[in-house]
């Protein structure tokens, strides 16, 4: 796949065309959606391309002369990394729908791989802006017996680093998820992506 990505309008007082624009965990769901599709398609997608890195569109990484910062969509990046070289798993889905105006969509994505050392590794992704949806996930023909993962939020849908705080928005440790005969249960709060991993 060429090129995906948010666009939107470049920031006031800025080059128009540099395409420069903040990066909000807003776009990190996004990236996280957009992983979750590629994951499920994996037997025809072999290779996606973001359509850029530093300061241009979604990017990863901000620059202001020697200062850096990593944006939301960095740290999605960043907690996918178990499903680099993993083995897809099919996931049945069922979940409410989230509904905007005259669109409405899945309120939860999914996504579920087996990794190289045998562990089951499950993205989660909650578009609700507003509520925590809890999840229960039936784990046939294996049996972990440990869960632990990280989790991406905050307050507000448009929350993201600045070189002034550039550790305001950034992963933590999943909390409150369980499994018991078989089943992973946790609550993923809203507007978030979570990565679980299973041993």
């Amino acid at each position: 796949m060429d090129e995906w990505g948010t666009w939107y309008d470049p920031e006031t007082g800025r080059e128009p065309g540099f395409l420069y624009q903040q990066n909000t965990l807003r776009d990190a769901v996004v990236a996280a959606l957009n992983f979750n599709i590629f994951h499920r398609h994996a037997e025809r997608v072999r290779m996606t391309n973001i359509a850029q890195m530093v300061n241009v569109l979604q990017a990863m990484i901000l620059t202001r002369g020697p200062q850096m910062v990593l944006t939301p969509t960095y740290h999605v990046f960043h907690m996918f990394r178990p499903f680099q070289d993993a083995t897809f798993l099919p996931t049945d889905l069922q979940t409410p729908r989230y509904t905007f105006g005259s669109s409405s969509v899945p309120t939860v994505s999914v996504s579920a791989a087996r990794t190289a050392s045998g562990a089951i590794v499950v993205a989660l992704v909650n578009l609700d802006p507003g509520k925590a949806v809890p999840v229960s996930l039936s784990l046939a023909g294996a049996a972990p017996r440990t869960v632990k993962g990280e989790v991406l939020t905050a307050a507000a849908l448009d929350a993201h680093n600045t070189f002034e705080n550039p550790d305001a928005i950034h992963p933590t440790r999943l909390t409150g998820a369980s499994i018991k005969s078989g089943k992973l249960s946790l609550t993923l709060p809203a507007k978030s992506v979570a990565v679980v991993n299973l041993e």
